[in-house]
């Protein structure tokens, strides 16, 4: 099993990563979130030149801000810093279109995408639609140094629906979820996997799989109403309410709302129609604090239910066995993505409690 952490991509923060690497995690993911955060390429550069061993990656790249061969020059340029440390985790974006009051990118055009991406990482030429018009697309060598796809960089796909995890199967060599620590959502996923890869003549027994979650490690007598737990746990309780509210939001399908969630729910709709601010800059608002905190407003949302429902929750020895029975499920990584706040103290203790006795 391997570990890692989200960050919140500030650029000033680049020595998180150094102490995510002497704490022994195996990488670190910066998102890509450009109303929100500073410029992840930016970011893990820093991060490559004051680290030597943490594999660095996006967490996730975003289509629609940055044209197939920009993605390409921009992880392959991170690679001529950290080579054979760099990976590229990309999906449709949801939040980061979303804040703009965009919808992510559809999957047909996801799925081209990945394709010229793919292909210019493996040195190929390759047929580059813009704007109508196709063109035949090849690197131009000046000198070494200004990119590295020598040293091949894994393509990680983000995806929970199952169009976006076909796309995973057809083009990715892992596949990044929320959620994946969970039995029936890790099976449903491989499943589909393995549908995209059997179409595309490809198998998935290389197949990395991570899991995109939090951890809230309980100390003795510690219980889900305390505050420690509750300010650990509510910026990701806060995103999984966020998020399954947006796709109820286009859907108006009740299905999708977890069980966990069915209690707090039409609070939360009531919450959301409450919001001082036009319809049309709904979007301004929806994802306040994603990843970072929770709104003040919607603490009380953060419950017991939901805070078992989305996060991992436990004393150490729990949370271990939570991870050994997902990765016997196929399960490759754990990344954890901490509030702001208290980044170092969940990293440390998450390092020091759960992954020795895993």
């Amino acid at each position: 099993m391997k570990y890692s952490l989200h960050v919140q991509t500030r650029i000033s923060d680049w020595p998180i990563v150094k102490e995510l690497e002497d704490l022994g995690y195996d990488a670190c993911w910066f998102p890509d979130t450009q109303m929100m955060w500073s410029d992840c390429y930016a970011t893990m550069a820093a991060a490559a030149l004051n680290t030597k061993r943490i594999r660095l990656g996006t967490g996730v790249a975003i289509p629609g801000t940055r044209i197939a061969p920009t993605t390409a020059h921009s992880i392959a340029s991170i690679n001529v810093l950290a080579p054979g440390r760099v990976f590229l985790g990309i999906g449709t974006g949801h939040t980061a279109m979303r804040v703009m009051g965009q919808d992510p990118m559809p999957i047909k055009e996801f799925r081209e995408y990945l394709r010229v991406v793919r292909a210019m990482l493996n040195g190929e030429e390759v047929d580059y639609e813009y704007r109508g018009k196709t063109t035949a697309l090849k690197w131009q060598e000046h000198a070494d140094g200004f990119r590295n796809i020598d040293t091949p960089i894994p393509i990680y796909v983000a995806g929970n629906g199952p169009l976006a995890l076909k796309a995973a199967g057809r083009y990715g060599d892992g596949l990044i979820s929320i959620f994946n620590e969970q039995k029936d959502v890790l099976e449903f996923n491989l499943s589909k996997v393995r549908e995209g890869a059997e179409k595309a003549g490809r198998t998935i027994d290389d197949f990395h799989t991570t899991t995109l979650t939090t951890a809230v490690v309980l100390r003795p007598g510690e219980k889900l109403t305390d505050d420690r737990v509750i300010e650990t746990a509510g910026s990701w309780v806060a995103v999984a309410i966020h998020f399954v509210y947006e796709v109820w939001r286009y859907t108006k399908d009740d299905g999708v709302v977890p069980n966990y969630m069915k209690n707090i729910w039409e609070e939360y709709v009531d919450h959301v129609s409450n919001f001082t601010i036009p319809q049309e800059k709904a979007h301004q608002v929806l994802h306040e604090g994603h990843c970072s905190y929770y709104p003040p407003g919607e603490r009380k949302f953060v419950t017991p239910e939901m805070i078992e429902g989305a996060c991992m929750v436990g004393g150490p020895s729990e949370i271990a066995e939570q991870i050994r029975q997902a990765e016997k499920l196929g399960l490759n990584e754990v990344s954890l993505l901490p509030p702001l706040a208290h980044i170092r103290d969940v990293a440390k203790d998450f390092a020091e409690q759960v992954i020795p006795l895993v």
